[in-house]
């Protein structure tokens, strides 16, 4: 009995690291097309979503899937993300140019 239990556990933590190891992470640009796909995670896990994401692909989105299933093509585009992403207008308003004082 005890090598029973003992073969479950083990087969329990070989398709828990199997299922750990198999998600597929897919990166959306802000016009919705596919700039990154692969097995690998575009960004550290361990750091918030909101403050990564934005610095590897600015506007996009990652969406993120338990199955591989899509994922044996890998995508790597987010170095075309960055130059398709124009710059935000500055709002800081231009300085005033002083009045001079007509002639007296």
């Amino acid at each position: 009995m005890h090598a029973l239990w003992k073969a479950a556990v083990l087969i329990a933590a070989a398709s828990l690291v199997q299922a750990a190891s198999a998600a597929c992470y897919l990166v959306y640009a802000p016009d919705n097309t596919v700039v990154y796909r692969s097995l690998q995670p575009p960004v550290d896990l361990s750091m918030p979503l909101h403050a990564t994401m934005p610095l590897v692909a600015p506007g996009g989105h990652l969406v993120f899937a338990l199955e591989p299933t899509g994922c044996e093509l890998e995508i790597h585009k987010l170095d075309t993300l960055h130059s398709m992403v124009q710059p935000a207008p500055s709002k800081v308003r231009p300085a005033r140019v002083a009045r001079t004082h007509r002639g007296a």
